[in-house]
């Protein structure tokens, strides 16, 4: 058990931080991260909110998101839970009558449901049967050449993706003045898929994160900071 407002306090500090920077770098806002810090969690939203502001906050900080999410569910939900299931209520019981009607409706609903797709069935027979060949083109199995190269040029040339673990991530057009792309908190299996043949990108925690161009994974600076410039795909 430890103290989560006073850790992250601590973190944030020792890295020289204020609400400002977090915020920006969070996407969280500045008031919602001090009450994190001063565990006011009952002038914050729902668990779920909490939990992942914690997440997003702990891990924007180097730290492991899942700790400060496992100790907040150990001390203000766990308890909570329990206190619903045990206050609820046995299943009411339903008159024999009204439950046979139920059944009969049941039952009618059944029949004209089997009723539909019976004839359903039977007409998308009689169209394959007498439908003249050729009549029915499926896409995707035509042979269109020009549909494959169209979504070739479209697919993404660059992936950066969350493999080992969370990251904050920066990405901006071809350099690091460039036009903002993405920023925020990957976490792990998230990805982020770009067309665009240059990019600059900035990680927290680049063992966490890898990164492709047209599927080939590159190698990435232990400083997390780089320059991607992706030539163009022949053929």
């Amino acid at each position: 058990m430890f103290e989560i407002g006073a850790s992250l306090r601590e973190a944030r500090t020792r890295q020289g931080l204020d609400f400002a920077e977090m915020e920006q770098r969070t996407k969280v806002r500045a008031k919602y991260l001090r009450l994190l810090e001063e565990e006011a969690f009952d002038q914050l939203p729902a668990h779920t909110y909490i939990k992942g502001f914690l997440r997003t906050y702990a891990e924007s900080l180097g730290l492991d998101g899942g700790l400060y999410v496992e100790e907040y569910n150990s001390r203000f939900v766990a308890g909570e839970d329990e206190t619903v299931v045990r206050a609820r209520s046995a299943p009411r019981q339903v008159p024999r009558g009204r439950s046979r009607r139920r059944e009969r409706r049941e039952s009618r609903v059944v029949v004209a449901a089997l009723v539909v797709i019976v004839l359903i069935t039977a007409l998308v027979i009689a169209a394959w049967k007498f439908g003249g060949p050729g009549t029915q083109k499926v896409h995707g199995l035509s042979g269109d050449k020009a549909a494959v190269a169209r979504h070739a040029a479209t697919a993404p040339v660059i992936v950066v993706k969350a493999v080992h673990g969370a990251s904050f991530v920066e990405i901006r057009a071809r350099s690091r003045s460039g036009k903002p792309l993405f920023q925020g908190t990957l976490t792990q299996g998230e990805a982020q898929r770009f067309g665009a043949r240059a990019l600059w990108l900035s990680l927290t925690s680049p063992k966490n994160v890898v990164v492709t161009v047209f599927g080939r994974r590159l190698t990435i600076p232990a400083g997390g900071q780089f320059q991607i410039s992706a030539p163009a795909r022949t053929g």
